[in-house]
């Protein structure tokens, strides 16, 4: 049977690919079975990805509000747009959890000419640069011009000295993030060029999609018991994660919820982050 990518691609139906989408939502075995069954006695000659991932979604979502999360999570990371300034923050937030000194948004003198910095890392007096490709639809990819443009600024950064976390620091290396994939040109010319990628599955082990689920650092984006209108109202109070939540829920009574929703939210946000 031939399904309908979002791209427009014609390819096979792969109910295995299938299952380890769900397997990765945290649903069990018996769960992913029933879903797995469902989807396949509706599916059609034809039907699209988007279709399919709509079946799944409601499934899981009738199941637990956690599963479903966790299924969501690449379209809530589309929705820290639209400019993707909140998608910068919370990358910084990726690394941070992994030990490294973050700032954000910052404005920093090249030898030639000025340049705008998403965010800046530091850790063991290393700096390194992040430059964050956004793309508020599937369809969007990063391709070779993206890289090629980054090393030119970071060229031109490196040769000076600045103040980031410290006087007079030099930035050492180069990262460019995306939430969608970059081109295999892309790829290989960062590579040849010694600056480093990361993306929704890139690299294999160690991507944007892995390091959320290790840490549990979920995206409030991709909350089922919340409305866009209260997820915006939480980004701008600087709630981007669950956690963030979890540890102190006074944002949520602050952006109008009762105590009966706010119950509900840590719930789901409990079951995502695999508390209960």
């Amino acid at each position: 049977m031939k399904v309908i990518k979002h791209s427009g691609h014609i390819v096979p139906f792969d109910v295995e690919k299938l299952k380890i989408s769900l397997q990765k939502s945290g649903a069990s075995p018996d769960l992913i079975q029933e879903s797995l069954a469902q989807i396949q006695n509706q599916i059609y000659e034809g039907i699209t990805t988007k279709q399919i991932y709509k079946m799944a979604y409601a499934i899981l979502k009738k199941a637990s509000n956690g599963h479903a999360a966790r299924y969501n999570l690449r379209s809530a990371l589309q929705m820290l747009g639209p400019a993707g300034f909140f998608f910068e923050k919370f990358i910084a937030r990726l690394y941070a959890a992994d030990g490294f000194k973050t700032r954000t948004n910052l404005t920093l003198q090249g030898k030639c000419v000025s340049h705008e910095v998403d965010v800046m890392l530091k850790k063991e007096n290393l700096i390194s640069m992040i430059e964050c490709k956004f793309h508020s639809s599937r369809e969007g990819s990063s391709d070779v011009k993206v890289p090629m443009y980054i090393l030119s600024r970071f060229n031109d950064l490196k040769v000076k000295q600045h103040s980031i976390f410290s006087s007079s620091e030099t930035i050492n290396s180069c990262i460019i993030v995306t939430n969608n994939r970059f081109t295999k040109d892309a790829e290989s010319f960062a590579n040849c060029s010694g600056i480093s990628l990361l993306s929704w599955d890139y690299p294999k082990d160690n991507n944007i999609k892995s390091k959320i689920d290790k840490g549990a650092l979920y995206p409030i984006t991709c909350l089922t018991t919340l409305s866009m209108v209260e997820k915006e109202k939480l980004l701008i109070l600087d709630q981007l994660l669950v956690k963030d939540l979890i540890n102190d829920s006074h944002s949520l009574h602050k952006i109008g919820l009762s105590e009966n929703r706010v119950r509900n939210v840590l719930k789901e946000a409990s079951q995502i982050c695999k508390l209960i």
